[in-house]
């Protein structure tokens, strides 16, 4: 990866290219979806090289599978690589899951059960990302529904036990803790006291929505503005982790790039207002 990663990012969404590229936005970087310019060529390839020169960038997966129990794909690490080198992000990520199963793609982000058998077989497979794409790789923390019946670990456990057998990076995504915190019934704010401070080098902000079916739990939609109770776990994780590179992720629904800019300012706000004892001391 190139030089440290600092300020306020959108995810970079094929609606907002020509903005960008305009150069009149207030974002500091961008965060590309990672398969979607996984392919040798086309418009898409062509824009993120033009934005790539304005804009620092990291790379986001949601399909590497590092969870699950097929081989890790080679040729998706490889064509990962590739992408990597053309790119130069300023960190690569993915989600700690399992997205697939004998070779059949699951197309979401399926929890993984948390115990020490899982933590040695993600640390495996972290590990030999790792070594192909030649450093540091960040796991974002994921939503869920439901807990395995073979759980002998909290998630909070469950993730400083993986960053301590690799050393890889944390994506916190802050919207995902509230969702669980709702749907498990945890203290949210104690979750993130319980997290190895050091290795959160990235945040999510996003959107969520009652389940519609009336199940009474929050569904990780990034179809909504942040709500207050996550900008107030926000501005916990700020204090606990200091001025960690943060973004919001709007993937349904997606508005035009000014109003997108106008919630990062409340990022900003929230960040400001966080830090201000830390700066002051």
């Amino acid at each position: 990866m190139t030089t440290p990663l600092k300020g306020f990012g959108l995810g970079l969404r094929a609606q907002h290219y020509e903005a960008l590229l305009a150069g009149h936005a207030d974002v500091d970087w961008l965060e590309i979806i990672s398969e979607n310019y996984m392919v040798r060529g086309g418009r898409p390839l062509y824009m993120l090289d033009r934005i790539a020169e304005r804009y620092p960038v990291v790379m986001h997966g949601v399909s590497l599978d590092i969870g699950g129990r097929d081989p890790l794909d080679r040729d998706y690490l490889r064509a990962l690589s590739a992408l990597a080198r053309r790119v130069r992000p300023h960190r690569i990520s993915d989600h700690l899951c399992w997205t697939r199963h004998e070779g059949v793609q699951m197309h979401d982000l399926l929890p993984l059960p948390q115990n020490e058998d899982t933590v040695r077989h993600v640390a495996t497979r972290v590990r030999q990302v790792q070594d192909v794409l030649g450093g540091q790789f960040l796991l974002e923390n994921v939503s869920s529904y439901f807990r395995h019946a073979d759980d002998t670990l909290d998630e909070a456990t469950f993730l400083a036990a993986i960053v301590a057998e690799t050393g890889c990076g944390l994506l916190l995504d802050v919207n995902n803790v509230y969702v669980n915190a709702h749907n498990h019934g945890f203290d949210a704010h104690a979750f993130l006291r319980r997290l190895p401070a050091q290795a959160v080098l990235q945040i999510h902000l996003a959107g969520h929505a009652q389940d519609a079916l009336g199940s009474g739990l929050l569904v990780d939609t990034h179809d909504a503005p942040v709500c207050e109770g996550v900008w107030s776990l926000y501005a916990d994780a700020l204090q606990l982790f200091g001025e960690v590179p943060s973004m919001i992720e709007r993937d349904d629904d997606i508005p035009p790039l000014e109003i997108l800019v106008a919630e990062l300012d409340v990022a900003r706000r929230v960040a400001a207002d966080a830090l201000q004892p830390a700066r002051a001391a």
